[in-house]
């Protein structure tokens, strides 16, 4: 019989808990007034498809940055003043593998939203059972923070650190250098991508275009890196997570 509480590991003889989820009992009263109570529930089968889209956005992007290097060359040759039939043919093939390239990194961004967000409120609701009282946002912003303007930019990286720091080891918290990064990266390249496709949708010249098609160059290679922190980061927390809820609670102090 599996766990009734994390769905992932077997339940122990006659009962229905895991031994790791029947070591942590609930607490006799939510941290905060109007808020259910926190369970550990098994974060390991979200975090891995979690990191299998994003290594799927990381994969839509190389084939971005590949497009990218194709616009950059016809517009660079269209700048210098480059003309005939072999230029234009080129020109539109490169339009026509932008535009798709743009829909492929729209599919793949949008179902690992939907994954990554499914696997962060998890991860957040866990930490709360592991300290409920460790986490400067309520666990709704764990979903709302992303898509609050303005907050959007720092909410979520501070909800992750408090995530990272309640699924540390007992003796003592590990570096959240990862976290940290992943965050400085994906911010930077958000930036830098809407700049960039400012940039290309005001290209009158070929001269603007080439360009637009470096900016947008540099910012799906800022994605593709970011991605993989991102898959990082997942997998490294899940871990964490999974290891501490199979050792149970901390031996109370003498």
């Amino acid at each position: 019989m599996i766990c009734a509480r994390c769905h992932h590991l077997a339940a122990v003889p006659g009962g229905t808990l895991c031994t790791g989820c029947a070591a942590v009992p609930a607490p006799a009263a939510p941290p905060y007034a109007g808020v259910p109570q926190a369970w550990l529930r098994s974060p390991v089968g979200l975090g891995r498809a979690a990191a299998a889209l994003l290594l799927l956005v990381a994969a839509a992007d190389l084939f971005a940055v590949w497009t990218d290097i194709v616009m950059y060359d016809v517009s660079g040759d269209l700048a210098n003043g480059s003309v005939g039939a072999d230029v234009m043919r080129r020109a539109d093939d490169a339009d026509r593998l932008y535009a798709v390239a743009g829909v492929v990194q729209l599919v793949t961004l949008l179902a690992s939203c939907v994954v990554f967000l499914c696997w962060f409120y998890r991860v957040r609701v866990n930490a709360e059972a592991f300290d409920p009282f460790g986490h400067r946002m309520k666990r709704g912003w764990a979903i709302g923070a992303w898509f609050t303007p303005v907050v959007n930019l720092w909410f979520p990286r501070r909800i992750a650190l408090d995530i990272w720091e309640a699924s540390s080891p007992a003796d003592g918290p590990r570096s959240n250098w990862l976290v940290k990064t992943w965050w400085t990266l994906w911010i930077i390249g958000v930036v830098a991508g809407r700049f960039a496709a400012t940039e290309y949708n005001r290209a009158v010249t070929a001269k603007d275009l080439h360009e637009a098609a470096g900016g947008m160059m540099f910012s799906d290679v800022l994605d593709i890196i970011a991605a993989v922190f991102a898959v990082l980061v997942v997998l490294r927390l899940t871990r964490m997570q999974h290891e501490k809820a199979l050792r149970g609670p901390a031996p109370a102090a003498a």
